[in-house]
């Protein structure tokens, strides 16, 4: 049986992160738990310290419920070394259609979140493979590719 789970990703800023994968991801705010005005309100009644709230809107998720749920996290200090893990946004749809074809959703992806705040870091193609991607880093500098 498989294992839910969430994805937890460290920022100081979490709600524009937030805002930016929700839309990278096509996902959407998670409301707070019922009862409760805001996250911030939740989690101040489980007792977490003052200093750790404030971040705004920080938990997105899947509106189908298929994906699992995103918390960024808010940490003190800035990103400094490579991710050791990454999210892979899948544009191209798979090799049911030619490498020309997939390369230019890939293409589009990428474009669409530079334009929300993404950066265009480099291409990622090999000659002779059926592959092509673009590495790219979000609005505080965690790297993911487009494929």
């Amino acid at each position: 049986m498989a294992v839910s789970y969430q994805l937890v990703i460290d920022c100081t800023s979490p709600e524009p992160l937030a805002l930016f994968w929700a839309e990278a991801l096509h996902y959407v705010i998670a409301p707070p738990p019922s009862g409760f005005d805001s996250w911030d309100d939740f989690f101040r009644s489980i007792c977490v310290p003052e200093d750790e709230l404030g971040g705004g809107s920080d938990i997105i998720e899947d509106p189908n419920g298929e994906g699992p749920r995103i918390w960024f996290q808010i940490v003190p200090e800035k990103k400094s070394i490579k991710n050791r893990i990454h999210i892979d946004v899948n544009a191209s749809r798979g090799r049911g259609s030619s490498l020309n074809t997939r390369r230019e959703r890939v293409e589009a992806e990428a474009a669409r979140l530079v334009s929300l705040g993404a950066t265009r870091l480099r291409a990622i193609v090999t000659e002779g493979l059926d592959h092509y991607g673009v590495a790219m880093a979000d609005p505080e500098g965690n790297e993911f590719d487009i494929n």
